[in-house]
């Protein structure tokens, strides 16, 4: 008798998504870089919590980037990072004069107090 194992495929459906006022500033912040291809999800390790988000603009897709397109808008990810970033909300926030991005990270299991550095567990 013989076993054969089968191990499914680790599918991500929407990983990445962003607000409809992320999308709009993305937009227009891409109007002005005609070599930028989207915009770009990292996360580095930094601050006291562990890791930090960046946001870049993307002039060449790699191939260990996976791509999502959000309403005209395609933000990579690093594939080694998707598991530190599966689920994101993405969303671009005004406060009085200043204006950030903000990440709602269901994987995220603490954050820095001042908000720039999480931890997963």
């Amino acid at each position: 008798m013989t076993v054969q194992l089968f191990t499914p495929p680790v599918a991500i459906a929407v990983a990445v998504t962003m607000t409809p006022s992320a999308v709009e500033h993305v937009r227009k912040q891409l109007g002005g870089k005609p070599e930028a291809l989207g915009i770009r999800l990292a996360i580095k390790e930094s601050g006291c919590s562990g890791f930090k988000y960046e946001t870049q603009w993307v002039e060449k897709s790699g191939s260990d980037d996976q791509v999502f397109h959000l309403d005209g808008v395609d933000v990579f990810v690093k594939i080694e990072h998707l598991p530190l970033v599966n689920g994101i909300e993405i969303d671009f926030v005004t406060v009085g004069v200043n204006s950030t991005f903000e990440f709602r990270n269901p994987n995220a299991t603490a954050e820095c107090g001042c908000g720039e550095s999480f931890t997963v567990s």
